[in-house]
């Protein structure tokens, strides 16, 4: 265990297998349809690029940059697309992937973006969920795990771009954060 983590809350065992048991469900839900799987970045990346492989079905892969947290450990509340996708989504389903469902604010300024682009569809998928952090009345359609309200790295998520290359999920200690 990384000496600036206070507690694993998610091994690498347990993430592999709900990845897996995400992937089925997904995969089941767009039987024979297009997908493009637009990864919020940085954060996502592993879980995007770990789902992405347990998914069947013809998949497209496109990133986006948006985030609400900047250097700190708790969202600002204004969230900023720092990066677009590429993808032209009229017409198409889209599955929105995030690392942490916090406040919601992200995800649903996002998922509104691509429904004003007109996606045939728009779905959300989150690999942690802290319902204790909600602010908008928005619901992801598929979540990793449900979380307590406490400031988490590895497995992709970040203290100031640190950390993500840890393969669990821990809680950081408080004198780490600076």
């Amino acid at each position: 265990m990384h000496p600036d983590v206070q507690e694993i809350l998610l091994t690498e065992e347990q993430i592999a297998s709900r990845v897996a048991e995400l992937g089925v469900q997904i995969s089941q839900d767009y039987a024979g349809e297009e997908v493009i799987l637009v990864s919020v970045l940085n954060g996502a990346m592993p879980f995007t690029c770990d789902l992405m492989r347990k998914l069947d079905g013809d998949i497209v892969l496109d990133s986006i940059v948006a985030s609400s947290y900047g250097s700190g450990t708790v969202s600002s509340g204004e969230v900023k697309i720092k990066k677009d996708m590429k993808q032209d989504v009229a017409g198409r389903h889209v599955l929105l992937v995030d690392d942490v469902f916090d406040t919601g604010l992200t995800m649903s300024l996002l998922v509104n973006l691509i429904k004003e682009r007109n996606a045939k569809s728009v779905k959300s998928c989150v690999f942690l969920n802290k319902p204790a952090r909600r602010t908008v009345d928005y619901h992801p359609d598929y979540i990793g795990y449900d979380i307590p309200d406490a400031f988490v790295i590895g497995y992709g998520l970040d203290y100031n771009e640190r950390y993500r290359n840890l393969p669990y999920v821990g809680v950081i200690r408080p004198e780490a954060v600076k």
